[in-house]
């Protein structure tokens, strides 16, 4: 048996091994939180919190069977929850899991065992090209308008676009370097006792059936040892606006369109102006993009002045992200190869491009009419 066990690598070392849920804390504040984002540190503790631990918290690892997974998963789906969200699950846990087979907690990874869920891609959205004249011509007129066409124009993120600095542009060449991007970080308990200082605010008992309090899923209770709520800490640390390296390989030098270029010109001496009024009150991010006292934008305020604006242009809906979509699809519409759009967009990998660029219906009826000419005319 042992001799079996150790050609299939699955002997594990003496000890009792530890519990899920005392396993994902160390995985996600020990271990994962050196290499993740925040962001995408706070989202791993979101789902492990509300689908992990719940579901599988008390399990021991070494005792962690693959019917278990199946079953977090139909509990899921039964939800409502959609595919990508499970599969995301599935990842976290499965690199937790991993992690611990290395440092050898346990001897097998059951997240191998199964077959992940799978999701179907996300079909993305953009602006045709009337569509974003129309937005950009709204948007010229408003402060700071500029803005919406970096994002469409250039391909930048909203925390790139809202953490492009002056140091970064040349309103000479219209070269611009996109080497950090703004964020907002959670905030952290400064003081000795979070649990004590979150005491008000821990939520004890599930929500009752019918709750109309949230809109989407009822959080679940917080768990005895609870150490959130830092936002209401007197002492937090650690929040607030902050600027991070891009994504991946998203650190990447372009070119502006001339048009944007003499667009920026005129937002620097607009701003000057701003810094005049502000004085002493002004607070010198060197944002480009910045509200009236110099501070950064909040990216949920520049959700809503999106939103304003399809409205205001009378365009539908599509999500400031989406802006993005919109150039690289602008772009591939223009002939321009997709290894030259990857680097504008900052992508690691093509595919990523791809998805990105997809045809619009305009350029396929113009390939469809070539082909009806080759065929029949």
């Amino acid at each position: 048996m042992l001799e079996r066990e150790r050609d299939a690598g699955t002997v594990k070392k003496a000890g009792k091994a530890p519990t899920v849920e005392d396993w994902m804390t160390i995985y996600l504040d020990t271990i994962a939180v050196q290499k993740l984002a925040p962001k995408t540190h706070d989202d791993y503790w979101s789902k492990a919190r509300n689908w992990i631990l719940p579901n599988l918290g008390k399990h021991r690892l070494d005792r962690l069977q693959p019917e278990h997974l199946d079953a977090l998963y139909a509990v899921m789906f039964k939800e409502g929850m959609a595919a990508s969200h499970v599969l995301k699950v599935h990842r976290i846990l499965s690199r937790a899991l991993k992690i611990a087979v290395r440092r050898g907690k346990i001897g097998r990874n059951v997240a191998d065992l199964i077959d992940a869920p799978s999701a179907e891609p996300i079909e993305q959205d953009s602006l045709d090209a009337d569509e974003a004249r129309k937005v950009l011509h709204v948007a010229q007129k408003r402060r700071n308008g500029a803005r919406w066409s970096v994002g469409l124009a250039c391909g930048l993120r909203q925390g790139e676009a809202l953490g492009l600095r002056w140091k970064y542009v040349d309103l000479e060449t219209g070269a611009f370097k996109v080497w950090w991007q703004i964020q907002r970080n959670n905030w952290k308990h400064g003081c000795e006792d979070p649990h004590a200082c979150g005491d008000r605010l821990h939520k004890r008992k599930p929500c009752r059936k019918g709750c109309k309090l949230h809109k989407r899923r009822c959080p679940p209770p917080c768990p005895a040892n609870c150490t959130r709520h830092a936002r209401s800490c007197p002492e937090r640390t650690g929040g607030g606006m902050v600027f991070r390296k891009p994504k991946g390989k998203g650190r990447r030098t372009g070119v502006l369109p001339k048009p944007l270029l003499l667009a920026l010109r005129q937002q620097k001496i607009e701003q000057d102006k701003e810094r005049q009024i502000a004085g002493d009150l002004w607070d010198d991010w060197d944002l480009v993009f910045c509200q009236p006292n110099g501070k950064p934008i909040d990216p949920r305020d520049d959700w809503e002045e999106w939103g304003e604006l399809l409205k205001a242009a009378g365009v539908r809906y599509v999500r400031v992200h989406d802006g993005r979509h919109t150039a690289g699809t602008l772009l591939a519409e223009q002939g321009v190869h997709i290894r030259t759009i990857q680097e504008i967009l900052g992508h690691a990998d093509v595919r990523t491009t791809q998805i990105y660029t997809h045809v619009s219906d305009p350029a396929k009826r113009d390939a469809a009419d070539l082909m009806g000419s080759a065929l029949w005319d």
